[in-house]
């Protein structure tokens, strides 16, 4: 039994993870109305970015991580200024978005690994040690994942409920053409967006760098499809979904770790994608609006 009560902790962490990547892409669907395949390289990059603030410039990794942060936001606003946008306003379709971002996603994936290499990279960060809370185990480093993620998500519900531009983006993700009608501007509301979805993204990125101790370039897209199980449990556009989609994820894949190994637990989150789609594909928060 506490072999299971373990997992569930580490169940607790790698739902952390997955509640910052899965919140920052749906809330870029949400106002977008397309997915980005790139997600997962916006998670490299925000590793690459702290990895070189703390392990070339000496930096403290929880200053380089919120630097790696920042720079991985400014680079999906300018991935959407530079490259989408510019699709979007001459009205192509939701199909051929999709296409493009799955292209940005290979070019991106190539991008990393020419200045980077494909070696692994490691923070340098000081030994850890474990936490006994209860029956469940925990590294410092774990214990601030969490609460990092239980921050981020407070700031996000009080982002959409209680500020002027977090309502723009509710209004913009139930009707942007209605929005627009009323007088949001609607282009400044998309790449804030991608500035929070991005900011997101890297943060996700550093913290699951940091939780399997090395890196490399393919790691953020291998993490996607875990990320694409969360969001779509919880219903595409729906931040609230996405935070309980990444809880149960997080904690069922790692629970099927036991039984199962961990070389094969994922297919648990692929099993639970296979039952969403097939039982409920809108997915569990379905009564609420996208954002």
């Amino acid at each position: 039994m506490a072999i299971y009560l373990h997992a569930f902790g580490f169940g607790l962490v790698t739902a952390s993870i997955l509640a910052l990547a899965s919140v920052g892409l749906t809330l870029q669907f949400g106002v977008t109305n397309y997915i980005n395949f790139a997600h997962g390289e916006l998670l490299t990059f925000g590793a690459y970015f702290a990895w070189l603030a703390n392990a070339h410039y000496g930096w403290n990794i929880w200053l380089a991580l919120l630097v790696g942060a920042l720079l991985t936001g400014i680079v999906g606003v300018l991935l959407n200024l530079v490259i989408l946008a510019p699709f979007v306003k001459r009205g192509f379709p939701v199909l051929f978005m999709l296409v493009v971002t799955f292209g940005l996603s290979l070019i991106l994936s190539n991008v990393i690994l020419a200045i980077w290499g494909a070696d692994f990279r490691q923070y340098h960060v000081a030994p850890d040690t474990q936490h006994s809370i209860g029956p469940f185990l925990f590294t410092g480093e774990q214990l601030v994942i969490i609460a990092i993620a239980v921050v981020a998500m407070v700031g996000i519900h009080i982002l959409l409920t209680y500020t002027k531009i977090g309502k723009a983006m509710r209004a913009m993700s139930d009707n942007p053409t209605l929005a627009k009608n009323c007088g949001i501007d609607t282009e400044r509301v998309t790449n804030f967006t991608w500035l929070l979805s991005g900011f997101l993204a890297g943060l996700a990125g550093v913290v699951l760098a940091l939780n399997i101790s090395s890196f490399q370039p393919a790691f953020g897209g291998d993490f996607l499809f875990v990320i694409f199980a969360a969001v779509i449990l919880g219903g595409i556009g729906k931040p609230y979904g996405a935070m309980a989609g990444a809880l149960v994820i997080g904690v069922v894949t790692e629970v099927a770790a036991i039984p199962l190994s961990s070389d094969f637990k994922n297919d648990a989150a692929f099993a639970i994608l296979v039952l969403v789609l097939l039982l409920r594909p809108q997915g569990i928060f379905a009564s609420e609006g996208k954002a």
